[in-house]
């Protein structure tokens, strides 16, 4: 299957030709480091692009301040990971392991080569997601968790840095490491928390909060305008975001969650043109993240908009759920759909300690060798059963249908229906949860039979219905019955995907009437961006 980004240890070195490095001299600083300077401090802000002229350089892990890993730089290569495209906060430092001269070439000026530059960019961007798949793989960060095990909060920043590729480490609260950082940072024994690098404890411990101390949440001037805000950073919403900063068109993408939205969930797609042996939809967003960064377009998460208005001026003002406003000329909603929440007695106390809403990694570890049960008939359910049956004991598929032929692709319904450890229930529903602090079996009203009967499990995936996320517009353009934007000529837009305000156009699964397929959303978000440049520069 394939993954967000190529495997570094297999890579061939490949460095910058000798026309890149002069143009980066047009602009960049020569500066020299005496051995055991540091060259970028881990946590610190990524403004400035490290190309190593002479001497050599080491990673640093931000938790020991010792080398990371076993290779270091030499000439001709340069310092960095992901942030520096971001411009977050660096998540490992570099040292001179010898007097050395790097030439230190500003952020925007970096980017703005990369820019007019596509075979420097190509090579920059490949070492620098290469490099943040490495530190995923091997736990390299300066994020350790503490407590995943018995907190439900650590768990959803577990999740949160998961599906944002960000590379975090995991400790039991009783393990001695556990205890000693305690001690170093202030946190009482055996208690649950978030450590950034040796000693700063993220408080609270949760995803804004990490997002804030990677520089990941983004906070944006009130006096800013940029030309295109995209609220939604699923498959539609990332592709716009590609599309607008190759446009040359100022953008944000804000995300509630993690890029890649609900698509994001999906552990294995493998139906998307292009990808014949499958990739994750987190990994095949991700990729268009990257791409959307390279050409200037900004990413904020989380980041959840509660209201729009527009002024006197026909710009568009959203107000995010921190009281923060965005302002843009053009607005794209991308906004997506999400699963329903069950009227269960007890869900909103089970969520993230039993309960889920997505089928990854990090969910899969808390549930190994057990039952689960997934509760939805669509791709993404039975793409979480395919997942999960690797490594739990038994997979039970609960839809209230009597089939899953018009729900699901015909190949997946083959794998569940020929899988040994995956039972499909039909005309089945859950209507009770068992657990207090956290889940522990439940209920199971089989309609067929009229009998009731309990599942032990210690996990439930919900993945069941589509709400769309359309509250936030503030009744400023015209929604369906069900609450799905309208568009085109439904609305009485000037183009396809514009709806009933001029200005404001809708996407992917949150559009009413759209194909509610990745590769559909894509489209969308790539097509929609030549009328929203017309709006901005009419």
């Amino acid at each position: 299957m394939e993954s967000f980004a190529a495997d570094l240890a297999t890579m061939v070195r490949r460095p910058l030709e000798p026309e890149h490095v002069a143009a980066m001299r047009k602009f960049g600083t020569l500066v020299d480091f005496k051995q055991g300077d540091f060259v970028q401090e881990p946590g610190t802000a990524t403004d400035l692009f490290h190309y190593l002229l002479e001497g050599e350089l080491e990673a640093v892990d931000p938790s020991t301040l010792g080398r990371l890993g076993n290779a270091t730089l030499g000439p001709g290569q340069f310092f960095g990971d992901l942030q520096f495209l971001s411009g977050g906060v660096s998540l490992a430092g570099a040292r001179a392991c010898v007097d050395s001269q790097v030439l230190c070439v500003p952020r925007a000026d970096m980017l703005q080569l990369m820019s007019d530059t596509p075979e420097m960019s190509d090579i920059i961007v490949t070492v620098l997601a290469a490099r943040r798949r490495r530190a995923v793989e091997q736990s390299d960060s300066a994020l350790t968790l503490i407590g995943s095990e018995i907190s439900r909060d650590i768990r959803h920043v577990a999740s949160f840095a998961a599906r944002n590729r960000i590379p975090f480490r995991e400790i039991e609260v009783t393990s001695d490491e556990a205890m000693a950082l305690a001690a170093q940072c202030g946190i009482e024994k055996a208690n649950p928390g978030v450590i950034f690098g040796r000693e700063r404890k993220i408080d609270p411990p949760t995803p804004r909060g990490v997002a804030k101390a990677l520089g990941l949440h983004l906070e944006v001037a009130n006096e800013h305008t940029f030309d295109v805000l995209i609220v939604g950073g699923g498959p539609a919403g990332v592709a716009a975001g590609v599309y607008a900063g190759a446009e040359g068109l100022s953008a944000l993408v804000l995300e509630d969650m993690a890029i890649g939205g609900q698509a994001g969930t999906s552990s294995r797609i493998e139906n998307y043109m292009g990808f014949p042996t499958g990739i994750s939809g987190g990994d095949l967003v991700g990729r268009g993240e990257v791409q959307a960064m390279k050409f200037g377009t900004r990413f904020s998460v989380p980041r959840r908009a509660a209201a729009l208005q527009q002024c006197s001026e026909k710009y568009f003002h959203a107000t995010l759920d921190d009281g923060q406003e965005v302002s843009a000329k053009a607005l794209i909603v991308a906004t997506g759909v999400q699963y329903r929440r069950l009227p269960l007695e007890g869900l909103e106390r089970l969520e993230g300690a039993g309960v889920y809403y997505a089928a990854t990694e990090v969910e899969a570890r808390y549930c190994r060798d057990a039952e689960v049960a997934v509760i939805g008939g669509g791709n993404s359910a039975g793409q979480a059963a395919m997942f999960l049956a690797r490594t739990t004991r038994h997979v039970h598929v609960l839809i209230r249908g009597d089939s899953l032929a018009a729900s699901m692709s015909d190949y997946l319904l083959q794998r569940l229906n020929t899988h040994p450890r995956i039972t499909i229930h039909t005309r089945t529903e859950v209507v009770e949860l068992h657990g207090e602090e956290t889940l522990e079996n439940i209920t199971i009203c089989d309609k067929a039979s009229g009998q009731n009967w309990e599942l032990r499990t210690a996990a439930l995936f919900v993945m069941v219905g589509a709400a769309p996320n359309t509250e936030w517009l503030s009744g400023l353009i015209d929604l369906d019955d069900k609450g799905f934007v309208l568009t085109g000529t439904d609305a009485g837009g000037r183009s396809q995907y514009e709806t009933s305000c001029p200005g404001v156009f809708a996407v992917g699964d949150v559009r009413a009437g759209s194909v509610k397929r990745v590769a559909s959303a894509v489209g969308e978000g790539s097509v929609v961006m030549s009328a929203a440049w017309a709006h901005v520069n009419g």
